[in-house]
């Protein structure tokens, strides 16, 4: 990509408008918009200020690839959980926003329909292979919160791992753990996951 499209892509994966870009940066809309049009190239200091604006390297900006998959988007996260002692397969709609190798999570819908709740979260992506992460409740008086690590598809299209954290009421929990592309695909890595656990692959 060039610098436009990055600008543009980086902008929206952060849920920004070219003013809010502008105003981040210091300089005028009418100017981010012959950046984005590729009508004009910034000078330095300049594409210092809107890539700290986007929050990633000037290199990043200057469509230089870094090798990185990008994981900014849409995904669905998948858990196994328990409640009063019976499973519950969770599955909630979640946005990514990935700066470098930093990925924030926030989700967007609830995972069960009476007791699910909202969280946010945070990942390091190491070696395109690996994320490590935590997550926090931010739904009312939810205590939950904890660590997640998931190994992630050589093309980037799903992860699948564990989560280790604080239930409702207290106790430490764990279990299984997927993000996807799909609904459904959450559902399938998570019952594939218990399936190798148990033997059966």
């Amino acid at each position: 990509m060039d610098m436009a499209d990055v600008m543009r892509q980086r902008r929206a994966d952060l849920g920004m408008s070219q003013s809010d870009l502008a105003q981040a940066a210091g300089i005028g809309v009418r100017q981010i918009r012959r950046y984005e049009a590729g009508e004009q190239q910034p000078v330095l200091s300049v594409a210092v200020a809107i890539a700290e604006a986007l929050k990633i390297s000037v290199s990043e900006l200057a469509g230089t690839s870094s090798g990185r998959l990008d994981l900014a988007g849409q995904w669905y996260a998948g858990w196994q959980t328990w409640r009063d002692g019976e499973e519950a397969i969770a599955v909630q709609e979640v946005r990514l926003a990935q700066h470098g190798d930093s990925i924030e999570v926030q989700t967007v819908t609830h995972g069960l329909a009476e007791t699910g709740y909202h969280w946010t979260g945070e990942f390091r992506l190491w070696d395109n292979e690996v994320l490590l992460g935590w997550y926090a409740a931010n739904d009312g008086s939810v205590r939950s919160k904890g660590t997640m690590y998931f190994v992630l598809h050589a093309h980037g299209t799903q992860m699948r791992g564990r989560w280790v954290g604080l239930g409702y009421d207290g106790k430490i929990m764990t279990g299984w753990g997927s993000m996807t592309r799909t609904k459904a695909d959450a559902h399938a890595v998570i019952n594939d996951l218990k399936a190798s656990a148990n033997g059966q692959h």
